[in-house]
């Protein structure tokens, strides 16, 4: 399964696109690259995954968080694009954890979001360069927050 399939199988956890909640764009194009502002887990009931990894809810919870975050991203980029078949690439993602200061796994949680988008693009296309790290807390409580870079055609 690829692109729009893979967008469709997961149609029941993929909420509308959000909306900007402060001063800020949800994404941005230039050139070849579009520049995705950062996403929360959000859920299509408007509610989102919120806890501290490690201390309030597990590293299996954050994954799913991480995963939810990535479903938020692909309902951006298919607003804006009306398909994902735009999107030729995953160039860079930047993970935020909502963790406990002695949580250590931030790389786990956020292959939540990078294993759904290589089932997505592939694992060529689908995986790019990457950073997860831990914070000491995030807007709304949330578990994870991600932005992304990705190239199109």
């Amino acid at each position: 399964m690829i692109l729009d399939e893979v967008f469709n199988k997961y149609a029941d956890k993929i909420p509308p696109a959000p909306t900007p909640g402060g001063v800020y764009k949800p994404l941005i194009i230039v050139g070849k690259m579009v520049y995705v502002s950062g996403h929360g887990p959000n859920l299509p009931d408007g509610s989102q995954h919120t806890g501290k990894v490690g201390s309030e809810v597990d590293e299996a919870f954050g994954k799913e968080a991480a995963f939810q975050t990535g479903l938020t991203m692909l309902a951006t980029l298919k607003a804006e694009f009306g398909s994902l078949t735009k999107v030729k690439r995953v160039v860079k993602l930047l993970g935020m954890v909502n963790a406990d200061p002695d949580f250590e796994n931030h790389p786990k949680v956020i292959n939540g979001c990078s294993e759904l988008f290589e089932e997505v693009w592939g694992y060529e296309n689908g995986l790019g360069s990457r950073s997860a790290v831990g914070f000491g807390s995030l807007p709304g409580r949330i578990s994870v927050e991600i932005e992304g870079q990705f190239e199109i055609h």
